[in-house]
């Protein structure tokens, strides 16, 4: 079934073995935007801070360095290193939110995951993010690395922002990540990065917390009169616990929800398991993870048993929805798994991340997956994982048929039709986009994990499942990623059909990222896969494909010929729509090549296609391609009638750039006559559109044509 053009935007139907592609892949970069100018948002995405006890000092030193720098006009960079569960991320949350204030431009957040199960997060990716949340549109953010960077640090020299870096591997993990400016940048990790001293980085080391103070954050966390009636006990208690804020609030919310039990006997078991633990090496680790086990053992069954499970998950963040469909099995409701994350919260070993979701600490995360290879059989451990790649796949099915309601896909695992709650509605295609995006991350780790098991198609089927984001918010790192993954999965698997599906798919992205070789090698295999299994609509589609691919080359003629083929091939297979399409293809490379009259002729025939196949955006736009030959064969009042027609269908999608095409093509119309404020206000609105798609050759050429207006007076 064709795909609906008035969201995506598309020059080709059908199934990837053909997908719909963007048509900036296509003929001329059709963009989604905005007639009004929209002022960038003000990201604030710092979690919320937990309750600070003492640190007096640290904040102190922090503001003394912070305020040097500030009287020089440098910006304020700090690394805070110290054991895991010490409190770093926690200090810097609490003094990063204090700034929020003298700091307008905003808050960025990043895991870094240096101790993630699915390894550190890519600095591209991360910055990637962060032009997003600085308002930069998704088809302007660059491909590489050192361009994000330096776009990254040219946005935030003029808007001072707050970022905090947390769990960074090294100093040449946080580097690309430095704003610009003066702003206020803190990195907690493991280690000392005394490497960005060269960036002018002051090193704080975090030092557990002072007996005293320990003592503070258990009464505080107890909210009772037993550290004030046994005060002793109390110090025994927290020195079991190193010092370690996470380990005292661990054990003291254990303590807390037994109002009865005495610190002393508290004292007595956690010295039990310190003692079982002697033989680790790293007295923090050894001291939370006592901590850890103490309150683990003392979970209501069912509890424990999420807990143990949600270990197995290789992404960072989960959800109710997530705990329910873990617990599937016994069959638990989604109010009974959000009352057992209730449990796993108020015992300190779940932290929520606002908008009913929860994270581990990555210490907490690695206790709960040991726990659950020590207490759960092998079998349950892989059950556990398929029901998660299973309630990610049905929630991504929906989003997909949200945003693409016609679009065909793979065969999917019968979990994609399991019945899962969504956050967004089924024709809420914005909504789910934004799903999309904000999974986006624990989507790609589960990716990535189900390659090495016995169910890799879950891999693929959930790429096929991502690709209605990709064209659309330009996330090109994780689009070139998964369908790698896909791919890979499904060529050790033996599944033809998938191995088609992630070449044609992945070299969309390749394509877009300018890799144009890569993108027809791509096509070619997939092309020939098509071929050898008798898939001869399959193999038509690749026509298009490849002709993209060759047109992004610099080779036309090669391209006119592959689209010919396909505007033949496609009707005779079936999809007369994508033959229509493949006319339009080639309507621009004559228009190109200046054949006003071949590119006409095209336009028309594929203007007709597409009204019978009710395609009202690319018949717009074989519309506008009709009216800019005829301008070129200078018939200008066929040309204006044509351009205006199209115009009025492709405002009402929001085509941004075919707009713009439309509008430079009126204004040259009007300044041919002596309309030159006509012209000029024409042009002046095409060029906005065109700096909002990021297509600098037609920006540029559109500047000049305003600087010619204005030369002549």
């Amino acid at each position: 079934m064709p795909v609906d053009e008035r969201s995506v935007h598309n020059d080709i139907s059908g199934q990837v073995l053909g997908p719909s592609v963007q048509a900036g892949i296509i003929h001329g970069d059709v963009y989604i935007g905005s007639q009004e100018p929209v002022l960038p948002p003000t990201p604030w995405q710092l979690p919320p801070a937990a309750p600070l006890t003492d640190r007096s000092d640290e904040l102190l030193f922090l503001k003394r360095r912070r305020d040097h720098c500030v009287h020089r006009g440098h910006p304020f960079l700090a690394a805070i290193s110290g054991l895991g569960g010490v409190g770093k991320t926690a200090l810097a949350l609490d003094w990063l939110h204090s700034l929020r204030p003298s700091l307008p431009g905003g808050q960025l957040y990043a895991d870094l995951g240096a101790r993630s199960p699915s390894g550190p997060v890519d600095p591209a990716e991360t910055l990637s993010r962060f032009l997003r949340g600085l308002g930069t549109p998704p088809q302007q953010v660059p491909h590489t690395l050192a361009e994000r960077a330096a776009l990254y640090r040219s946005l935030t020299s003029r808007r001072p922002v707050a970022v905090l870096l947390d769990d960074a591997e090294s100093a040449a993990h946080v580097r690309p990540l430095l704003p610009g400016g003066n702003s206020v940048t803190l990195v907690t990790s493991r280690g000392h990065l005394t490497g960005l001293t060269l960036e002018g980085g002051h090193q704080l080391h975090l030092e557990p917390l002072a007996p005293d103070d320990a003592v503070q954050l258990l009464a505080d966390t107890l909210g009772d009169r037993r550290v004030a009636e046994r005060p002793d006990e109390a110090r025994a208690l927290v020195g079991l616990c190193a010092g370690l804020p996470l380990a005292v609030r661990v054990v003291g919310a254990r303590l807390a929800a037994r109002p009865r039990r005495s610190i002393a006997m508290m004292v007595g078991a956690l010295s039990e398991e310190r003692g079982r633990l002697d033989a680790l090496a790293i007295d923090g680790d050894r001291s939370v993870r006592a901590a850890l086990d103490l309150s683990y053992r003392g979970l209501p069954a069912e509890a424990a048993r999420l807990y143990r499970l949600l270990g197995t998950h290789p992404g960072r963040h989960f959800d109710d929805g997530l705990a329910a469909a873990l617990l599937a099995p016994t069959g638990a409701t989604v109010g009974e798994a959000a009352d057992l994350l209730d449990v796993l919260h108020d015992t300190h070993l779940l932290t929520e991340t606002g908008e009913d979701r929860y994270r581990f600490h990555d210490l907490v995360r690695l206790h709960a997956l040991a726990r659950a290879e020590e207490d759960e059989p092998a079998a349950e451990r892989a059950g556990a994982l398929r029901r998660i790649a299973g309630h990610y796949l049905a929630l991504a099915t929906r989003a997909e048929h949200a945003i693409e309601p016609r679009r065909p896909t793979l065969e999917r695992d019968p979990a994609s039709r399991e019945v899962h709650s969504a956050p967004f509605g089924d024709r809420d295609a914005e909504a789910a986009l934004d799903w999309l995006e904000r999974e986006l991350p624990d989507l790609v780790a589960v990716i990535r994990r189900v390659g090495t098991t016995d169910f890799p198609w879950f891999g693929w089927q959930l790429a096929d499942a991502l690709w209605p984001l990709f064209p659309r918010r330009k996330h090109y790192d994780q689009w070139r990623a998964v369908h790698g993954e896909g791919l890979a999965a499904a060529e050790e698997y033996g599944d033809r059909a998938a191995q088609a599906r992630m070449l044609t798919s992945g070299g969309l992205g390749e394509l877009g990222c300018g890799e144009h070789d890569r993108a027809l090698e791509m096509f070619e295999a997939a092309a020939g896969i098509l071929a050898r299994d008798g898939d001869a609509l399959g193999h038509a589609r690749t026509l298009n494909y490849r002709g993209l691919a060759l047109q992004r080359r610099g080779e036309p003629e090669a391209a006119a010929a592959l689209f010919a083929r396909a505007a033949a091939e496609l009707p005779r297979h079936g999809d007369p729509r994508a033959g229509g399409l493949a006319r339009l293809n080639a309507a621009g490379i004559a228009l190109d090549a200046a054949r006003p009259e071949e590119a006409a002729a095209a336009a028309r025939a594929a203007r007709e296609v597409l009204c019978e196949a009710d395609d009202p955006y690319n018949a717009a736009r074989a519309t506008t391609l009709l009216g800019r030959a005829r301008l070129l064969a200078g018939v200008a009042e066929e040309a204006e009638v044509l351009l205006s027609e199209a115009l009025a269908v492709l405002r009402g999608v929001d085509a941004g750039y075919e707009v713009a095409r439309a509008l430079e093509a009126l204004a040259e119309i009007a300044g041919d006559r002596g309309e030159t404020p006509v012209a000029r206000a024409r042009y002046a609105e095409a060029l906005d559109l065109y700096v909002g798609v990021n297509r600098t050759e037609r920006a540029d050429a559109v500047r000049a044509r305003l600087a010619a207006l204005d030369a002549a007076g």
